[in-house]
C-alpha cells in the first residue's frame, strides 16, 4: 500500500491472468482475440464448451397438448414429446432400459426409441396398447413382429385381446376404443353424451386442411373441438352379436344430421334386415355405410388399409 515502506503505491488497474507460456497456448488454440494492437485481448468461449444454465424445477418453455397440434391423439393424458424426450436425456444414457410401467398413449416410448434407449411398457387397458402400437409404427417406423423384436428392430404387443371371446368380455366403452383405434379413427373422450359417434375418422386428405389451419384455429375462441377438419367420417360400434336394421336407423339419422357421405358400422354381426337397409341406403342416397365385423377388424391388413 501507499503507507508501507517496502512497496510503492502503482495504481495498477490491468494485470495479466496467464503466464506468457499460457497466453501463447490459447493464442495457438484459437481462443485469444485481440481486434487491434494495444487493446487488451479477450478470451474466446465457445458454445460446446460451457456448462449451460442448470435447469430448474419449474419448465413453462413446453406448452401442453392443445387441440391444433398434429402430435394430438385424443388422448385425454398425452403429454408432450418434447417434454418426455427432455426428461429421458438428462436421467438416461442412450441403450439405457426406460420402463413406463402406466404408458397411457405410450409418449414415453416414442421419446425412448427416438433417443436410443431400449424400452418397456405395461398398461392394464387395451385401447393403450392399440394406441401405442399404432403410434409406435406410424411415428418410429417399427414393426410388430416377434422375429423384428428379438433382433431389436421391432416390438410385440403381449397379452392384448386378440380374439372375439376375449373382446366380447371387455367393457363397453373398452371395446368401442378398441373398434375406433383399430381403423385408425379417434375415438370420443367421454363415455356418455356421444350423439350416435364412437369415433371419428379423418382420412389422410384431412392432415393438409390440419395443419393449415393450426393458426387460425387459435384465433377461433369456442370453435367447436377439430371443427375446421369438416372431412371425416363417422364410426359407430355395437357390442352386439348381431346387429339389427333398428340401429342401422339410428346410425342414417346420424350422417344425415352431421352431413356426412360415408360412415363406418362395428358389430359382432348383421341381420340380413340391416344389410338390405344399408344397400337400400347407398341406392336412395348415394351415402355409403361400410358394415364391418370384429372378425373382419382382428386381420390387422384391413385395420391398416381403413387408417
Amino acid at each position: 500500500s501507499k503507507g508501507n515502506p517496502h512497496y510503492e503505491f502503482l495504481g495498477v488497474t490491468r494485470y495479466w491472468r496467464y503466464s506468457r507460456e499460457r497466453m501463447q497456448e490459447l493464442y495457438e488454440q484459437g481462443k485469444i482475440v485481440q481486434s487491434k494492437p494495444g487493446v487488451v485481448p479477450r478470451y474466446k468461449r465457445y458454445l460446446d464448451e460451457g456448462v449451460g444454465v442448470p435447469i430448474g424445477s419449474l419448465w413453462d418453455d413446453i406448452k401442453s397438448i392443445q387441440s391444433h397440434d398434429l402430435e394430438r391423439l385424443g388422448y385425454p393424458t398425452q403429454k408432450p414429446l418434447k417434454l418426455m424426450e427432455r426428461i429421458l436425456e438428462i436421467s438416461s444414457q442412450p441403450n439405457d432400459i426406460v420402463l413406463d410401467a402406466f404408458c397411457g398413449c405410450g409418449t414415453a416410448l416414442v421419446a425412448a426409441e427416438k433417443l436410443g434407449r431400449q424400452w418397456l411398457g405395461i398398461d392394464i387397458s387395451p385401447t393403450s396398447c392399440r394406441v401405442m402400437a399404432n403410434r409406435l409404427r406410424k411415428e418410429c417406423a417399427l414393426r410388430e413382429n416377434e422375429d423384428l423384436w428379438r433382433a431389436g428392430r421391432g416390438f410385440i404387443v403381449r397379452d392384448l385381446p386378440r380374439s372375439e371371446a376375449e373382446l366380447r368380455k371387455i367393457p363397453p366403452f373398452e371395446f368401442e376404443n378398441w373398434a375406433v383405434i383399430a381403423l385408425g379413427g379417434i375415438p370420443n373422450k367421454a363415455q356418455v353424451g356421444d350423439k350416435g359417434i364412437d369415433g371419428r375418422i379423418y382420412p389422410v386428405s384431412a392432415i393438409e386442411h390440419r395443419r393449415d389451419a393450426a393458426q387460425r384455429r387459435e384465433r377461433e375462441a369456442g370453435a367447436r373441438e377439430l371443427g375446421f377438419m369438416d372431412q371425416w367420417y363417422p364410426i359407430q360400434v355395437k357390442q352386439k352379436d348381431k346387429t339389427g336394421r333398428p340401429d342401422i336407423d339410428s346410425f342414417e339419422a346420424v350422417m344425415a344430421r352431421e352431413e356426412r357421405t360415408k360412415g363406418f358400422f362395428v358389430s359382432f354381426d348383421y341381420s340380413s334386415d340391416a344389410m338390405t337397409e344399408i344397400d337400400r341406403y347407398f341406392r336412395q342416397t348415394g351415402k355409403v355405410i361400410v358394415p364391418l365385423t370384429v372378425k373382419e377388424i382382428l386381420d390387422e391388413q384391413i385395420a391398416q388399409n381403413l387408417a
